[in-house]
C-alpha cells in the first residue's frame, strides 16, 4: 500500500470534526423483529480537515499537504485529538494501560491494541501507528527498555522482546498513536473570497486499512 508515514499538521486537526463509523446491516422481517449483522470487524473513522482552518495560511498548508500526497493517491497519519492515547486523553501515559495478552515462554512479537469497554462488552483496537518514543511496555509490572529488551516497529505497531517473556506473565503497554488516513478527495475546491466570509473548504479524509 502506499503511505507516507508523514502526520497531517496535527494544529489544524485540532479542530477537525469526525470520528468512527459502523457498518450494519438490518433486516426487518415480516413480524417486525430485526436481524442486524456487520461485515466489519473493526470501525472506520472518517474526519473533515477543513473546518479547523482558520486563516488562507492553513489553507496553503493544506493544500501543500495535499499536493505532496497527490490526492488520494498516498495515505498519511493523522492525530485525533479526542482518542489518541492508550488511556484517557487527559491522563499520562503509563505502561500498565493496555494488556497486549501474556507470555507462553516462546511468543516474542505482540501487536498494540486498545481495548474499549462498556458494561459487559469490550471491542479490542488494532493500533497500527503509534508514536515513536511514546511507547512504554511493562511484563508483569517490570519496566521495559526499548532498544534492550524490546524493539517496536512504529510502522506496524508490533512489539518484539529480545527474549520472550514467560509463561503466564502479563504483557503491558502504554503509548500516544496516530490513525492511518487519506485524502477521500481528488479536489479542494477554494475560493479565498468566501473562505475570508467564513466559508471553509470541505476536506474529507478517511481511514485506511493497514
Amino acid at each position: 500500500m502506499s503511505f507516507h508515514e508523514v502526520r497531517f499538521p496535527a494544529c489544524l486537526s485540532y479542530g477537525a470534526v469526525g470520528g468512527p463509523m459502523r457498518r450494519t446491516e438490518v433486516v426487518t422481517l415480516a413480524n417486525g423483529h430485526e436481524e442486524r449483522n456487520t461485515p466489519w470487524a473493526h470501525s472506520r473513522r472518517r474526519y473533515d480537515a477543513g473546518v479547523a482552518m482558520s486563516s488562507l495560511d492553513d489553507l496553503e498548508v493544506v493544500i501543500a499537504f495535499f499536493e505532496s500526497r497527490r490526492g488520494q493517491l498516498y495515505g498519511f497519519r493523522w492525530k485525533d485529538w479526542a482518542d489518541h492515547k492508550s488511556g484517557l486523553p487527559s491522563a499520562e501515559v503509563t505502561a500498565a494501560d493496555q494488556s497486549l495478552g501474556f507470555g507462553d515462554g516462546s511468543q516474542v512479537s505482540f501487536q498494540l491494541t486498545k481495548t474499549y469497554t462498556s458494561g459487559t462488552s469490550s471491542y479490542a483496537r488494532p493500533i497500527r501507528k503509534p508514536v515513536s518514543g511514546s511507547v512504554l511496555v511493562a511484563v508483569n509490572g517490570a519496566p521495559q527498555a526499548e532498544g534492550t529488551d524490546f524493539t517496536l516497529d512504529s510502522t506496524t505497531g508490533v512489539v518484539t522482546f529480545v527474549a520472550a517473556p514467560g509463561g503466564g506473565l502479563a504483557i503491558t503497554a502504554g503509548y500516544e498513536f496516530d490513525v492511518a488516513v487519506r485524502f477521500d478527495t481528488d479536489q479542494i475546491q477554494a475560493s479565498v473570497a468566501t473562505f475570508q466570509a467564513g466559508d471553509v473548504p470541505s476536506v474529507p479524509v478517511v481511514e485506511l486499512r493497514v
